[in-house]
């Protein structure tokens, strides 16, 4: 994997910067969560799946354009085999800051290793604390599992540990202030994320469930008042702070209030799309090049710059349950 050191800055038509990439490492999940993918989901064939080397190749020329936060998705990145060697090569790069979205699942088994490879932060699926209710909304996923993981990455030393919650009326709303009491015993963070229309699923009409944030932070203002915070990790959370705790209240908020003006990111799929946005299916094929020139970043590097044209100025997401994007979100990377 070679790094090419003269960095060029990574900006679109409407002068955002690009500092910030999502790498899906695979589309495949232990879980089947309702929001997330169908109950019976196809899955790519390996063939189409990018190497952990083509991967990493990515995740270096990104870097020596100026990006400085990567984020390891999914799916459910540990489940990818071999998936350490490629969080040890980034590891190696010098980001500001290198983080991975997970179902905590597999934590117990892989904490002290990622903490050991350089992975700076962790955010943590988790949207009921029912085993029951957990149970229906992963489809078949183990909450005891889950919170296993969030002690296994505390004990392994992780100090930023953010929890993320799917909000969903009728659903899990109930326990909007049981996931705020929970975060504050443990002294780690957690963001409410509005459902996002993506991919058509049979489980619920989106419409039907879907709950803003701000019906969310007059919950939880309920018990504590909540201040607004400078604090930003790169990614599209808006944080609040609580008077008598130190986790912080993030909120994650595309229909409700869009976050697209001062968008910094783009995502790159298992397979190799770069994908400009997430609500839109503005995309270049990496793929080919990066199979046609192996031994070469360069043509890499100029398709990734040139892809910046490409970038919309804003998604725009319905709350009527039409589904603006069809691909799944484990198609597109958390």
């Amino acid at each position: 994997m070679t790094e090419l050191l003269n960095t060029t800055a990574l900006v679109d038509r409407f002068g955002r910067r690009v500092r910030y990439v999502r790498l899906s490492v695979t589309d495949r999940c232990d879980f089947r969560c309702v929001y997330c993918m169908s109950e019976k989901m196809t899955f790519l064939p390996r063939d189409q799946v990018l190497t952990l080397e083509e991967i990493g190749r990515i995740a270096s020329v990104f870097t020596s354009l100026g990006v400085e936060k990567i984020r390891l998705t999914g799916g459910e990145p540990l489940v990818r085999r071999d998936l350490m060697e490629l969080v040890d090569y980034i590891g190696t790069l010098g980001l500001k800051d290198f983080t991975m979205t997970t179902n905590g699942s597999q934590l117990p088994r892989f904490a002290t290793e990622l903490k050991a490879a350089g992975l700076h932060r962790l955010n943590i699926s988790l949207d009921s604390l029912d085993p029951e209710k957990f149970r229906r909304i992963t489809r078949n996923g183990d909450l005891h599992k889950v919170l296993a993981g969030i002690d296994a990455a505390q004990a392994a030393g992780f100090s930023e540990i953010k929890i993320n919650a799917v909000v969903m009326r009728g659903r899990n709303d109930d326990e909007v202030l049981a996931l705020v009491d929970m975060v504050r015993k443990r002294g780690i963070d957690i963001s409410f994320i509005e459902e996002m229309p993506l991919g058509n699923i049979s489980d619920h009409g989106r419409d039907e469930t879907f709950c803003s944030s701000d019906e969310v932070k007059a919950m939880i203002e309920q018990n504590y008042p909540l201040t607004p915070l400078q604090h930003m990790t790169g990614g599209p959370s808006k944080y609040f702070s609580m008077a008598d705790s130190r986790s912080r209240i993030g909120f994650i908020s595309p229909h409700s209030h869009n976050f697209c003006g001062d968008c910094n990111r783009v995502r790159v799929t298992v397979e190799g799309q770069l994908l400009l946005c997430l609500g839109n299916e503005h995309s270049v094929d990496l793929k080919p090049i990066l199979r046609a020139y192996p031994k070469d970043n360069g043509p890499l590097r100029q398709a990734i710059i040139s892809a910046m044209e490409l970038k919309p100025e804003s998604h725009h997401f319905t709350t009527d349950g039409e589904v603006q994007v069809v691909r799944f979100m484990n198609m597109t990377g958390g």
